[in-house]
């Protein structure tokens, strides 16, 4: 499916307060003592000095209460998230982690160094911050992939009539029917030739016959795939899309760089639809936007429990 990444306004949720907190709070630029070892995670361990850390994002955040054990109980659960995003190979790339670190500093009107030095200065530091953040990023992907298209996530025929019954009419979207070009870059080659790979996608965009043609015109290419993604409800986009399509002009959206390399999407057709399918589509969405607002999804906390019920956790 879609190669796609979670905002960084919303993996940092209360996170802008981090620059008027730095003239509001004295500086945390102190030396930490030695670090001992507080938690054992399988074979992951925490340290005194990682708790600090969190516990100095935290007051960053304004939390209020036991900052020291909210702080440990995050770096645990982290810890948990981070080996099962490693074991399902759905982690979120260094390059994705690094630009949305500079979308956040430059939100704030800051460059990646000034913000860097804020979070030093505040005993944060950078790569506490961006540890937090591919966490945070990756982890959507992660619960997506094992719930998106379970029944967790489906309504029944029953509610579904229940819904459509109380909303009086069928709620209308977007379909979309959708082609991924790939422009692929090799790991061991990212930093050598991605701006060269980003110049082929661009200058591609302007010839591209259309979605019929999509492989025969990749086949003209150095190491370009075509991925058929078929029908495309607007509320199941990846969240780097949406924007995308929306604002696209012909038939493909602007380049965007991913952990396969640069890649576009082909618009093959997009009408307006409100059959079932749509309607369930709507009513996922809202139902999953409000368990956001209220924080930590359905999906997400039954994972987790799950997780750290198999996990030995080792308090010291």
């Amino acid at each position: 499916m879609f190669s796609g990444k979670t905002p960084i306004r919303a993996v940092l949720f209360g996170a802008a307060a981090l620059i008027m907190a730095t003239f509001a709070m004295p500086s945390s630029d102190v030396a930490f003592a030695a670090s001992e070892v507080k938690v054992v995670v399988n074979n992951s361990v925490i340290t005194s000095g990682d708790i600090a850390k969190r516990v100095n994002f935290l007051k960053l955040q304004h939390q209020k209460g036991d900052l020291n054990k909210l702080a440990q109980e995050q770096l645990v659960d982290e810890t948990l998230k981070r080996a099962e995003i490693s074991r399902v190979r759905m982690s979120v790339s260094t390059s994705d982690v690094d630009s949305a670190f500079g979308r956040f500093a430059a939100s704030n009107k800051m460059s990646p160094q000034q913000l860097g030095q804020i979070l030093d200065k505040m005993g944060v530091g950078v790569d506490h911050f961006k540890s937090y953040v591919a966490v945070s990023m990756s982890w959507p992907r992660v619960v997506n992939a094992r719930f998106g298209s379970g029944n967790a996530n489906r309504l029944s025929n029953d509610d579904l009539v229940t819904r459509m019954t109380e909303n009086k009419t069928k709620p209308v979207t977007t379909e979309y029917f959708l082609k991924q070009i790939v422009f692929v870059v090799p790991a061991a080659k990212r930093n050598a030739i991605l701006n060269q790979r980003k110049s082929e996608a661009e200058a591609s965009r302007a010839k591209f016959p259309g979605c019929d043609q999509a492989k025969v015109f990749a086949a003209t290419m150095r190491d370009v795939s075509v991925q058929d993604l078929g029908r495309v409800l607007a509320p199941d986009l990846p969240e780097i899309w949406k924007p995308m399509l929306e604002k696209a002009q012909g038939n493909t959206t602007s380049p965007v760089v991913t952990d396969r390399g640069v890649e576009y999407v082909a618009i093959c057709s997009q009408r307006q639809v409100n059959d079932d399918v749509a309607a369930a589509a709507v009513f996922r969405a809202e139902d999953i936007g409000k368990a956001g607002a209220q924080g930590v999804s359905a999906n997400d906390k039954k994972y987790m429990d799950e997780l750290r019920s198999k996990a030995q956790i080792l308090y010291r």
